[in-house]
């Protein structure tokens, strides 16, 4: 499989993705335990409104980050395209 080659710019998106979902995965622990914390769900919805964002500019210029119908496909279908986010 051929690798393709990635503008500087993917990168820092990438870190963004990955910083946003620790703040999700934190917050889901938490509230697994506080599930009655109202300012800890706001943010947990704003985090993951953000994370929407976020993921949908990286694959608007990178392609599919997860499959199963989470993400769409460009044409020609791309989500073999590589790297994969856990190639990174």
């Amino acid at each position: 499989m051929n690798q393709k080659k990635l503008p500087m710019e993917f990168y820092p998106l990438m870190e963004q993705l990955q910083a946003v979902d620790f703040v999700l995965v934190e917050l889901t622990l938490y509230l697994d335990t506080h599930p009655n914390d109202q300012a800890a769900i706001q943010q947990f919805n704003e985090m993951a409104q953000y994370r929407q964002q976020v993921k949908h500019q990286v694959e608007q210029y990178y392609g599919p980050l997860q499959q199963f119908g989470n993400s769409y496909s460009g044409y020609p279908w791309n989500w073999s395209d590589s790297p994969w986010p856990w190639q990174l």
